[in-house]
């Protein structure tokens, strides 16, 4: 009777030992699992991304601009450099004001300016640079290398239509440019500010900039017509504004880290490095903070879709169920190389991920 007391307790206990080795082993495969779907996500997401600017850019590749070639192109325009220092891809936070950079290149001018094709520069301003949000407004302008030392008198012009069809020209800024190299172009910039909150009061008086630069010799030494080699020389504008601080609604949903332990649909943080793509054409932002979703919905989606969710557990194999994805998503800003080997200012939507829910 005592041995079987004995091998009792000692099966009891081995009993325990056994069911609470088999609940840590559940345990440690279920974080396992949960772990292998969160690198899944974390690794669709980033395929996600590739494929989406890819699209947006229509681009069936990405160009092939080498990064030995990125530093032999971005010295033409050494103005950017000072822009990617301040760069801020998007506004993190909604509730405090902040700045932000818009970058704006020249186009064809306007068929109204007819008789100034050569000097004529057209900018179509984004409709969140506003009249009273502008901080700053600079017009850049290259000039052409000279043979010698010499004054360069730069002047900028707004063109508007005149009597019968004839275009008038009204001097906005006047500059006196001595030259110090010979043989060396040199970037110059013009406060515009006054110009462009004339423009954004009245968009219809927008019939773009005359833009010339006679040297001594009565030569213009301004580039507006890209010749060969002067790819990436054009005359763009640079805008600093303030953003408004946006009161929104904030949406449920659950935000974690890579350590959480939370099985259920959250937020984790992913920051998309360029440089590991590989993808060296784009200038900026070099990485930004896209975040991405994962995780299981029907604790969330029994709160929320009661009715749904008791059709899917009455028929658990006609459905998948609901997912954890998205609800809410914002665009970056990017500046990046085209084909062309131009730099294009572009806004990308959906690139970074605000909230995820069940859907």
């Amino acid at each position: 009777m005592l041995l079987l007391a004995v091998l009792t307790v000692v099966s009891a206990g081995f009993s325990m030992e056994m069911n609470q080795t088999s609940r840590l082993l559940a345990e440690s495969g279920e974080q396992c699992s949960a772990c292998d779907f969160r690198e899944h996500s974390k690794q669709m997401r980033l395929h996600s991304i590739k494929s989406q600017i890819l699209s947006i850019l229509r681009l069936e590749q990405a160009p092939n601009i080498s990064r030995d070639m990125i530093r032999q192109l971005l010295p033409k325009a050494p103005p950017l450099t000072q822009l990617l220092d301040q760069y801020d891809p998007r506004v993190e936070d909604e509730d405090h004001a902040t700045t932000e950079t818009i970058i704006t290149m020249a186009t064809k001018p306007n068929p109204i300016a007819q008789d100034a094709l050569s000097s004529c520069c057209l900018f179509s301003l984004s409709p969140k640079i506003q009249p009273k949000n502008i901080l700053r407004a600079l017009l850049w302008v290259h000039l052409r290398p000279a043979d010698t030392v010499t004054t360069v008198f730069l002047q900028i012009s707004r063109l508007k239509p005149g009597i019968e069809g004839n275009n008038t020209r009204v001097r906005v800024r006047s500059l006196r440019i001595d030259t110090d190299t010979a043989g060396a172009g040199s970037w110059q910039s013009v406060d515009i500010k006054s110009l462009l909150q004339a423009w954004l009061r009245q968009p219809e008086t927008n019939y773009g900039i005359e833009i010339n630069a006679f040297d001594s010799k009565g030569e213009d030494r301004a580039v507006t017509s890209l010749e060969p080699g002067e790819e990436g020389l054009q005359p763009f504008i640079e805008v600093k504004i303030l953003n408004s601080p946006k009161r929104s609604r904030r949406e449920s949903g659950l935000n974690c880290d890579e350590e959480s332990a939370e099985t259920r649909c959250c937020r984790y943080p992913l920051t998309v490095d360029f440089e590991e793509f590989g993808w060296d054409w784009i200038i900026a932002p070099k990485r930004y903070r896209a975040n991405y979703c994962s995780g299981e919905c029907e604790f969330l989606h029994l709160q929320q879709y009661p009715h749904a969710h008791l059709v899917n557990q009455a028929n658990p194999r006609g459905t998948a169920g609901p997912c954890c994805t998205p609800t809410k998503m914002s665009p970056i800003n990017m500046l990046y190389f085209n084909r062309k080997e131009q730099i294009i200012y572009g806004k990308i939507p959906s690139m970074v991920v605000d909230h995820c829910g069940c859907s």
